[in-house]
């Protein structure tokens, strides 16, 4: 018997009248024609709409939205459509409220149907008084479109670049650096980067802010290390944008889409601007890992350091520990902390930073946190807390048992995705560690990102 191919209940170009019933994590509506589900841009759950089918698979569809026949009450009328188009901010169309409430409920999700949790509970998401204008970072892709210059971002899942000056979630003065800058760009007749032919100098331009300081650091990401007439752009550059401290050049010579390359040249000033964080001083280069969104950062290291209630008699592991931002926040608070984390440069900036806010109840490692905390057993090292912030991907099953085996009290779980989040938080509760509720943070107003705070207490047996 030949087997035909089963046919899809929709097809591309389709138009269709949905009623939006939930929404995926990555905030698009989703609809359904005949139990197979659509996910659409800009669209709220109650909302009825008109859609037209852009892209087909096995298990859904991509639509997006001709006209409403019912808008939610949670709707933001007046949105630059391309910030949801390219993903900048894919949920400025819902009122913040509403933002809230969906990453509370994101999370509750994960942490019931990943990690298998019934009880506990999901506090409601601290959010931000002011929700824009709150990233201390840009980075901004440069391309060639209708013969000129253009600074922008992609269409989502694409690399068409969609001119945009106003980045909406970006502080400022960092805005008001990239308009100043692209004329100068002009001027010089800088060749912008073209991905299909490999061709032009410019691929990126990343401005960092120190959000206290008002330090700016812009770092042009090029092709290969000469560029020309580099020194009287720079200059141009120091006349037109306010509070320059430090331009850099990344040169990133391979096909990828990576967007700093490896190799660093100081082309003015400094090779770092500083800014604060819970009343420290941190020196912050092109590469190193900060903590985009100032304001809040300080809000969830509050969470992380309260819900530890930290003794003059606690030792500390900060796992991940990156530049050192969270164990030197608490480092008054203990006796000792311990950092670990695998990038040496991280390593070389935490030691630095330590310097910097004389504190001296601190030791950092370069390496595998399984490796070290097998060194720091051996030393007769015991921690009473570990604090763990690890990146989107969550923690692996060595990490977790490593940890368990050196026996904390406490561990504090920081986590930038709810699903990894989840996961591991069951596996810790397999192996005698229990959380209490969980509390989002919302780190990346306007995008569906949200960040979450979780206690776990060993249960002596």
């Amino acid at each position: 018997m030949i087997k035909t191919k089963k046919e899809l209940p929709v097809n591309k170009n389709d138009k269709y009248w949905l009623t939006i019933e939930d929404m995926t994590h990555d905030g698009r509506g989703v609809g359904k024609v005949d139990f197979y589900p659509i996910f659409i841009e800009n669209a709220i759950i109650g909302e009825e709409v008109e859609v037209k089918i852009l892209k087909t698979t096995k298990k859904f569809a991509y639509g997006k939205v001709l006209q409403w026949k019912k808008k939610s009450p949670n709707r933001v009328e007046d949105i630059d459509s391309n910030l949801i188009r390219t993903g900048i901010a894919p949920l400025a169309h819902m009122t913040y409220e509403a933002q809230l409430l969906f990453k509370q409920q994101q999370v509750e999700k994960a942490v019931t149907r990943i990690g298998g949790f019934e009880s506990i509970e999901i506090k409601a998401t601290k959010g931000m008084e002011t929700p824009f204008k709150y990233r201390n970072k840009a980075q901004i892709p440069v391309r060639k479109i209708n013969e000129r210059l253009e600074l922008g971002f992609f269409r989502r899942n694409s690399h068409d670049l969609i001119p945009i000056e106003d980045f909406y979630i970006q502080e400022e003065a960092i805005d008001e650096a990239l308009i100043a800058i692209k004329p100068i760009l002009e001027q010089f007749n800088v060749k912008p980067y073209d991905e299909e032919k490999q061709t032009g100098h410019l691929r990126n331009i990343v401005i960092r802010k120190g959000h206290y300081t008002n330090e700016l650091m812009i770092v042009l990401v090029t092709k290969k290390k000469k560029l020309f007439k580099i020194g009287e752009i720079c200059k141009a550059i120091v006349e037109a944008v306010p509070n320059v401290t430090s331009i850099m050049q990344s040169i990133h010579t391979e096909n990828n889409n990576v967007i700093l390359g490896k190799e660093f040249v100081r082309l003015y000033g400094k090779e770092y601007i500083e800014d604060q964080l819970l009343g420290n001083t941190y020196q912050i280069s092109a590469s190193s890992f900060y903590q985009i969104n100032t304001t809040q950062a300080e809000v969830l290291y509050k969470e992380a350091i309260s819900r530890a209630e930290l003794t003059k008699d606690d030792v500390v592991i900060d796992a991940y520990c990156g530049i050192g931002t969270i164990g030197l926040s608490l480092a008054k608070d203990v006796k000792k902390v311990y950092g670990v984390e695998i990038v040496e440069e991280a390593i070389e900036d935490a030691r630095k930073n330590a310097e910097i806010n004389d504190i001296d109840n601190v030791e950092f490692e370069v390496g595998k946190a399984e490796v070290i905390f097998d060194k720091w057993l051996k030393e007769e090292v015991q921690p009473t807390v570990i604090v763990v912030d690890p990146p989107r991907k969550g923690l692996t099953e060595s990490f977790i048992k490593a940890s368990v085996e050196i026996n904390p009290e406490k561990i504090v779980y920081v986590s930038c995705d709810p699903a990894t989040f989840a996961r591991d938080l069951k596996l810790y509760n397999e192996l005698g560690y229990t959380p209490d509720y969980v509390q989002p943070v919302d780190m990346f107003p306007q995008t569906s990102h949200v960040e979450t705070v979780v206690l776990m207490s060993r249960v002596d047996k």
